[in-house]
């Protein structure tokens, strides 16, 4: 118990952090009745936070074993702040070092995020018993981390509450956008949930994708960003869509690598860096995309979840579970209806859901005034995806993008490039330097040694550093944002 994240458990004299399923042994025969667990704590000052229903006799009850098993507990000396949201009560729950004024701090700017949350889906869900809690463990110990969970979600990081960080806001934003789309609004082949298997969903682009755009777009929303600095996030997400296994393999198939690349652990070698794109990103990058296109014709993305809470999230079970868990044809249906367009949904989900056709950003992205543009202009780039620097060169710890020259010229992970244009490569700032004096087109001979074998030159030919940032046309020398823009921009940015 030495790993205080979103899936394990980690207990120490500060505080005890526990995920369930990683602390109870699994009773599969006991999956249908009532459970009760109690905790004895070290010493008085510590206090228990879990969405759990508390007894009369100090006891914590779960109406069925999946219900247990999907309440994290956190215990120590807890800092609570709560606050009442459309007659329901959000919480804090806080393990950190900091003062009472940071705490404060970070329960009025989690309420800018949850009422903007609110605000896309047009009402809170109904808890449980009516409390949500965000258990947050930012003490040192902690593995940084967010998982969600019906009326709460686990948010550890081993960072300090500092006044305008927003690392812990990204992570709550996420978290608990999921107590309606992924806890309520659930994917069928992710319902019931086997505890005894892998568990292969086509739906995650949507569950988690969607999600991670909405994470980052809310805390927008709540003015805790500028326009800037959000479109730094959307940048990022656009980077994603233009990697190589976003261009060969579409959101379905990445979702359904899921079980075993997400926290999985092995030493095979691999080629994920060009056969796979996190569904989280390439999924946030299909919101963000279809965000656009929907706006370019009147309507939103709000509109689409709104639609599939209504016809799916809504209905839940006597026995606390997604009662209307939706499908691939449901999300498509939804967008059309949305759209009053079946042919746009059904073509948008051919090309991008389905397929994995690029989306065409410049277009997407002009009628908000904004611009892609390179963000390291005339700058060579090789393509290596991490680089080990030694006394004998560099050393390619991982693949080569497919996209890049390296990859061209038939290197790979282990092999070690000794020289760039005749400079010995023996640090960063050496390969740095070699680079900088060329520019892309330009070709250039590497000494590489490849296996073992004595070394050799290969010729390539440096390509542009694909990096891309997203920028206001005001900003733009010559260039100005029409009002049309300027309003386009404002209402996604704003939800208004």
């Amino acid at each position: 118990a030495d790993r205080a994240d979103g899936t394990y458990a980690g207990i120490d004299p500060e505080r005890a952090h526990l995920n369930l399923p990683a602390v109870l042994a699994y009773a599969p025969a006991l999956a249908g009745v009532e459970h009760q667990i109690r905790f004895e704590v070290p010493d008085t000052t510590w206090r228990v936070a879990t969405q759990l229903q508390p007894t009369r006799d100090g006891a914590y009850s779960a109406p069925n074993l999946p219900y247990l098993l999907d309440s994290p507990v956190l215990l120590g000396r807890l800092t609570r702040r709560t606050w009442t949201q459309n007659g329901q009560t959000l919480g804090i729950a806080l393990l950190h070092r900091g003062t009472a004024a940071q705490a404060d701090s970070l329960a009025a700017r989690t309420q800018r995020i949850t009422r903007a949350a609110e605000t896309v889906w047009g009402g809170l869900p109904k808890y449980d018993f009516g409390t949500y809690t965000f258990l947050a463990n930012y003490l040192p110990s902690a593995v940084g981390d967010g998982m969600e969970h019906r009326n709460s979600t686990m948010v550890p990081l081993p960072k300090p509450l500092q006044r305008g960080d927003l690392d812990h806001l990204g992570t709550i934003s996420h978290e608990f956008f999921h107590c309606w789309n992924v806890e309520r609004l659930r994917p069928a082949d992710l319902e019931p949930f086997r505890f005894d298997q892998a568990n292969m969903s086509s739906l995650l682009w949507f569950a988690e994708g969607f999600t991670q755009y909405y994470g980052d777009l809310l805390v927008r929303r709540a003015r805790l960003i500028s326009d800037d600095e959000y479109l730094k996030e959307a940048a990022q997400l656009i980077r994603q869509s233009q990697l190589p296994g976003a261009r060969r393999f579409s959101p379905i198939e990445m979702s359904r690598q899921a079980p075993f690349v997400d926290a999985a652990r092995s030493v095979d070698p691999t080629n994920r860096l060009n056969t796979y794109v996190s569904y989280y990103t390439l999924g946030g990058a299909t919101a963000l995309a279809l965000d656009l296109q929907l706006r370019a014709r009147r309507h939103s993305l709000d509109e689409v979840m709104r639609r599939l809470w209504a016809t799916n999230g809504q209905f839940q079970s006597v026995d606390l579970a997604p009662a209307k868990p939706y499908t691939l044809p449901d999300v498509q249906r939804a967008l059309a209806d949305v759209a009053g367009d079946s042919a746009f949904a059904g073509q948008f989900f051919r090309r991008h859901i389905y397929g994995h056709a690029p989306h065409d950003w410049p277009a997407l992205l002009a009628p908000a005034g904004l611009a892609l543009q390179p963000a390291n202009p005339g700058k060579a780039w090789l393509g290596a995806s991490g680089t080990e620097f030694g006394p004998t060169g560099a050393t390619l710890t991982g693949g080569t993008l497919l996209s890049g020259p390296l990859y061209a010229a038939g290197l790979d992970r282990g092999d070690r490039i000794e020289r760039v244009g005749g400079r010995k490569i023996r640090t960063e700032k050496d390969l740095t330097k070699a680079l900088a004096a060329r520019t892309p087109g330009d070709v250039v001979e590497l000494n590489v040694s490849q296996r073992g074998l004595p070394a050799r030159v290969v010729s390539l030919t440096l390509a542009a550093d694909p990096t891309g940032q997203v920028v206001r046309v005001e900003t733009v020398a010559g260039q100005t944002a029409t009002d049309a823009q300027t309003t386009f921009r404002r209402q996604w940015l704003t939800g208004k």
